[in-house]
C-alpha cells in the first residue's frame, strides 16, 4: 500500500541554490541562483511558507539574505546535483525521472548549419534570418519589424540545445509556426544535429517597443530515448497529471493527461485545483516562468517578484493538501539572474519535502543524481525502477 495516496511534484523551473561540482566544466563557478536574488533584495526576500518547509536550511557557504535557516522546519531539506552532459530543461526533468541524458546534445554556439537552414527554408517557403544565439525578446525587439515587412523566420539558438523559431502572428499564423517547428523537430532528431528542443515562440505587436511575446509558446523536445519513471507508473495503473511544460517535455510520453498553462500563477492554480480535486496518483508541475521571463533575461528584480507571488500561492496550496499528499519542490537548474550571459548555469538545485502527516525538520543532505526524486516516487508506489537513483523515502519519518 502507498504510504502516501498523492506526490505532488513541483519543478521551480531554473532556481538553482549555488554551484554544482562541476560548475568549472561549464564555465559556471560562482553561479547562485538564490544567492544572488537573495543579494539583490538585499534582505527583502520574504518566501515564508518555503522557508518553514526548509528552504533557508539547505546547506551552503553563506544563508540566502531573507530567507535565512530556521529552527525546526515542517519539512524536510537538501539538494541535489545532476549527472547528465548538460544543463537542459530536458535534461534535468528526465533525469528527476530515472533517464539521465548521457550523450551531449548538439549545440550550435555561432548558429545553424547552412544546409539546415536551407531545409528550413525550402519547406516553410521563407527566408530564415538571424540564425544567431540571442535572447528571445532582443532578438524580436532588433528583428521584429523586419520580419513584419519580409515575412522572414527568425530563428535563433542559445546556450542551450535549442533551435527557437520567432514568428509575429500577424504575418505567421500560430498553426503555420507549429508546423514549421514540426518539420525542423522531425529533421534534428538524429544526428548530426540531435538538438535537444526546438521551440515555437510567437509574439504579437506591430513594432520593436510593442512586441510580446504571447503564452503560446511551445516546446518540441527529442522523444525519450527508453522508458521513464512516468512509463513506470502508468504501466503500474498509477495515475500521471502535467501541469505546465511537463507535457512537452516528455513530448507526452507517460502521462495520462495535462494542462497547458500560461504563466507560473496559472500553473500554481491549476495544481491547487488539481490538488482540491479527487485525483490521485502524480501531478507534476513545471513553472517556467523564472526561467524565461527572468532568468534567460537577467532579471533579478523580477525572478524575486516571482518567487514571492510563488510563496504566497504554496500557502494557499499547504492549505488544501490532504493528509495523505507528499508535496516535493525543487528546480532542474540554474539560471542565475546575477551572472554573466544570459544561459542556464550548473548548479545544485533544493528539495524541499512535506506532508501533513510527517514530524519534518529532516535533513536529506546532498544527492545524486536528479533521479533520487523519481526513485522515491516508484517507491511510494511500491513501483519496480531501473535502479538510477536512490529512494529517500525511508529518511521521511
Amino acid at each position: 500500500m502507498a504510504k502516501f495516496k498523492r506526490i505532488i511534484g513541483i519543478v521551480t523551473d531554473s532556481i538553482g541554490i549555488g554551484e554544482a561540482p562541476d560548475a568549472a566544466k561549464y564555465n559556471d563557478t560562482g553561479a547562485d541562483t538564490l544567492g544572488h536574488i537573495g543579494a539583490h533584495f538585499n534582505g527583502a526576500l520574504h518566501l515564508p511558507n518555503w522557508q518553514r518547509l526548509g528552504l533557508g536550511n539547505i546547506a551552503r557557504d553563506t544563508p540566502i539574505q531573507g530567507v535565512e535557516p530556521i529552527d525546526a522546519p515542517i519539512g524536510y531539506f537538501g539538494k541535489m546535483y545532476e549527472i547528465s552532459a548538460g544543463k537542459d530543461s530536458m535534461d534535468g526533468h528526465w533525469e528527476m525521472m530515472g533517464l539521465p541524458v548521457t550523450e551531449p546534445l548538439g549545440f550550435f554556439p555561432n548558429g545553424f548549419p547552412d544546409v539546415l537552414i536551407k531545409q528550413l527554408e525550402d519547406f516553410s517557403g521563407r527566408q530564415v534570418i538571424v540564425n544567431l544565439p540571442y535572447s528571445g525578446t532582443e532578438v524580436i525587439e532588433k528583428y521584429g519589424e523586419e520580419q513584419l515587412k519580409t515575412g522572414a523566420l527568425i530563428v535563433y539558438t542559445s546556450g542551450d540545445s535549442v533551435l527557437q523559431i520567432a514568428a509575429n502572428t500577424a504575418v505567421i499564423p500560430l498553426a503555420e509556426l507549429y508546423k514549421i517547428c514540426e518539420y525542423a523537430r522531425s529533421i534534428t532528431t538524429d544526428q548530426p544535429y540531435r538538438i535537444g528542443r526546438v521551440i515555437a515562440r510567437p509574439f504579437v505587436g506591430d513594432s520593436a517597443a510593442t512586441f510580446t511575446r504571447t503564452s503560446d509558446r511551445h516546446d518540441y523536445a527529442l522523444m525519450p530515448n527508453a522508458p521513464t519513471d512516468l512509463d513506470r507508473l502508468q504501466a503500474a495503473g498509477v495515475a500521471t497529471y502535467g501541469i505546465g511544460k511537463i507535457n512537452d517535455i516528455f513530448s507526452g510520453q507517460g502521462l495520462d493527461d495535462g494542462v497547458h498553462t500560461t504563466s507560473n500563477v496559472d500553473g500554481m492554480n491549476q495544481t491547487i485545483e488539481a490538488v482540491k480535486s479527487d485525483r490521485d496518483g502524480f501531478i507534476f508541475t513545471n513553472l517556467v516562468d523564472f526561467d524565461a521571463m527572468y532568468g534567460h533575461r537577467r532579471n533579478a528584480q523580477g525572478d524575486g517578484e516571482a518567487l514571492m507571488t510563488f510563496d504566497r500561492q504554496l500557502g494557499e496550496l499547504l492549505d488544501v493538501m490532504r493528509p495523505d499528499d507528499l508535496l516535493m519542490i525543487t528546480s532542474d537548474h540554474g539560471n542565475d539572474p546575477g551572472f554573466t550571459g544570459t544561459d542556464h548555469t550548473r548548479e545544485y538545485v533544493p528539495m524541499v519535502v512535506y506532508s501533513k502527516q510527517l514530524p519534518g525538520n529532516g535533513d536529506l543532505g546532498v544527492m545524486s543524481p536528479f533521479s533520487d526524486m523519481g526513485a522515491t516516487i516508484l517507491d511510494n508506489f511500491g513501483v519496480t525502477g531501473n535502479g538510477v537513483g536512490h529512494s529517500f523515502l525511508a529518511k521521511l519519518k
